[in-house]
Parts: structure tokens; sequence; C-alpha cells
């Protein structure tokens, strides 16, 4: 796996032709409530391959995703609205897409300029910082289909 500079973006290329090893993919309701029955169903997919840290940032990160979309993009939407949850497993590295039916924003200007933290002690406001530190790839796009994916890549060696 070859790391390109800058902030953590990893060359990709020749890995379309692997074929993921496991897809799984489901609806969950907008309802921040539902988190936990989120980390359950993504806990069912874990193979022993992945290192254990690898899955527990994974998990952070899928929280965080989640919880950003119900938040932020589906504010002010029924529940009813899903957001749809895909992970991808590799042989080396695993995916997570997270669909959201909301206005879509700009991931790298974000990124760039995260707003200022009100309280150093609060508990949200860190979630994109959170989900770039821990991702090797991180995009956030509009789909033909008027959603929004935010897909996180993570690296791991199977032999780790």
């Amino acid at each position: 796996m070859h790391l390109k500079p800058g902030f953590g973006v990893v060359d990709l290329k020749g890995f379309e032709q692997l074929n993921d090893l496991k897809k799984f993919t489901r609806n969950f309701p907008s309802d921040l409530n539902a988190l936990d029955q989120v980390l359950s169903w993504f806990d069912q997919h874990r193979v022993p391959s992945i290192p254990k840290k690898v899955w527990l940032q994974c998990q952070l990160a899928l929280a965080e995703g989640y919880t950003n979309a119900v938040r932020y993009a589906h504010k002010g939407l029924p529940t009813t609205i899903p957001i749809t949850i895909e992970v991808t497993l590799f042989s080396e590295y695993l995916e997570i897409r997270i669909w959201d039916q909301g206005p879509p924003f700009d991931l790298e200007q974000r990124l760039q300029s995260p707003p200022p933290l009100v309280d150093a002690q609060a508990g949200g406001g860190r979630g994109l910082l959170i989900l770039q530190k821990i991702a090797d790839k991180l995009s956030y796009t509009r789909t033909d289909d008027d959603r929004n994916c935010l897909l996180v890549v993570k690296c791991y060696s199977s032999s780790s």
C-alpha cells in the first residue's frame, strides 16, 4: 500500500480488480437512538483477519459518520428517512459508506477550516477531525440519486 503525502490519502490504484471478501448493506432510521443497533450490526461482520485495533477505529469512524448524518444532514427530516450503511471487507482494507439524504457540504473546506470549539469539554464538534485521523481515505460526494456518500477507507495488513 502506497501512502501519498498530504492528509492521509491512499493510492488505491490497482485495487479496483480485487474482489470484496464480504459486503453488507443495511438501512437505519435517522435517529441517534439507533446507534447501538448500527454498532451491533457492524460487529456481527467482524472477521479474525482484521486487527482488533483497526476494527475499533472503524467502529468509532462509523459512529461518528452515522451520528453526523443524523445530527446535521438529516436535521429536521423525519426519522423514517433512512441512512444507508454499507461495509465492504477486502483482504487488506475495509470500506465504510454512509449515505444520507440531506443537503451536501464541502468536506475538504470543512476539514481545512473547522468551526471553533465553543467548549473544549463539549461532546460534539470533533467528528470530522476524528474521521480524518482514522481514515486512510476519506471523501464525501453527492450521488446521481441526490444522496450524499461518506466514504471511509481503512487499510490494514492481514498479517498484523
